[in-house]
This record gives C-alpha cells, sequence and structure tokens, in this order.
C-alpha cells in the first residue's frame, strides 16, 4: 500500500475540492485562494474538457496552483496525467476507470505518492485496493452537471453497500453533493465530500468551503 499514513489521509479528505479552469467563473487561483482560506483539506487539479488548457498553459497553471496548495499544506492531486504529476512532483495522481491502469499509474509514481482511483462497483473497488489504491473516489451519489460522462446515480446507500463488502479504504463521495446532502453521505460511512460546482460556482468559494467543512463537527 506504500507509506501514506490511511488515518491522515481519510481527514485530508475531508474536504476534497475538484476544479479545471473551465469549471469556475472566476480565475482559478483567486477561487482556490479563497477555498483554501474556507478549510478545504485537498485539491485536485482536472483540467478536462472543451476548451481545457494543454501543454505548457496546463502545466504553468498546474505549478501556480501547487504552490498555493503547498503554501497552505493542502495535498495537490492530479486527475489522469500521470505525466504532469511527475514533472511538477505533485502530492498524487486520480486516475478512472477508463484512464491509465491504476497497477500500472502506481508502479510509475512509486509508493510515496497519494493513488487515488474511481470505483462504480464493489468489483472495482477491489481491483483498485489490489491495484495499490490508497483512496477510492465513489459516485455519483446524486445527479451532477458537472461532468458530461457520469455513470447512472448510487444513492448514500452505495457507500454503506461497499463498508458491508469489507470495503475500509477510505472514500470520498462525488456527485451531486453540497451541504444540504452532505450530513447523509458521511452517515452512510464516507471519509470525505468531493466537489467541484459547489465551490467553483459557489458566490462566495470560501463560505461554501467553510459550510462542507462545518458538516464535520457536528
Amino acid at each position: 500500500m506504500g507509506r501514506i499514513d490511511l488515518t491522515l489521509l481519510s481527514d485530508q479528505l475531508n474536504v476534497y475540492f475538484i476544479a479545471g479552469s473551465r469549471d469556475c467563473t472566476s480565475p482559478l487561483p483567486l477561487v482556490l485562494n479563497e477555498a483554501i482560506a474556507g478549510g478545504i483539506t485537498m485539491f485536485q487539479f482536472r483540467e478536462k474538457g472543451p476548451g481545457a488548457l494543454e501543454g505548457q498553459m496546463k502545466k504553468a497553471l498546474a505549478l501556480q496552483l501547487f504552490t498555493q496548495c503547498k503554501e497552505a499544506d493542502v495535498p495537490f492531486i492530479v486527475n489522469d496525467d500521470v505525466e504532469l504529476a511527475l514533472q511538477i512532483d505533485a502530492d498524487g495522481i486520480h486516475v478512472g476507470q477508463e484512464d491509465e491502469d491504476a497497477a500500472s499509474v502506481r508502479k510509475r509514481i512509486g509508493k510515496n505518492k497519494i493513488l487515488g482511483v474511481s470505483a462504480h462497483s464493489v468489483e472495482e473497488a477491489y481491483r483498485a485496493i489490489e491495484a495499490g489504491a490508497d483512496y477510492l473516489g465513489i459516485g455519483p451519489i446524486y445527479e451532477t452537471s458537472s461532468k458530461d460522462d457520469a455513470e447512472e446515480v448510487k444513492g448514500p446507500g452505495w457507500i454503506r453497500e461497499l463498508r458491508e463488502n469489507g470495503v475500509d479504504l477510505p472514500l470520498v463521495a462525488i456527485g451531486g453533493i453540497n451541504t444540504d446532502n452532505g450530513s447523509d453521505v458521511l452517515h452512510a460511512g464516507a471519509d470525505g465530500l468531493s466537489v467541484i460546482s459547489a465551490i467553483s460556482k459557489a458566490a462566495s468559494p470560501f463560505e461554501a468551503a467553510r459550510e462542507l467543512k462545518a458538516l464535520f463537527d457536528q
């Protein structure tokens, strides 16, 4: 499993903000600054979709965001792009089922970086654990407009089902999560809440992050 402290990781996953430049109405570095001030505990750079930055532009933005995260001691995860993650020495990588095979990614990044894997079934969860995942991204829990290729909605009961099937790795839930439904997700057994638009499109990313963080104090 590597030398990642899973006890610490489950706390770092609490308020897990995911975003790329096209997810925000304001410049992403400004949104991230507010989100960090509001209390996010992990950030994933997910630069995908029409109009997404590529090449040097993508790398320059990643480095800027990574610097912001480092200064705040917030782990910085890169979505899918293993080359970029290695180039900038990011804290970890997250891959989906359609991305590079998780076992291959683990070999490339070594034991000391965080590896997150998306799972949509118990079988996929088991395979991800076998491949060396440190945490699983589980969803979509509710309807979401942030991902065009989202799988069918699972509901919070899906988290409970994974736990009942012996999946004890840290779990972060994603898909339509906000302050209204976040408590239900946590009660079902998730370690963290992963959000895109709930923070990236909020009138105040600071307030949005702060309210999500407050769910863990209830």
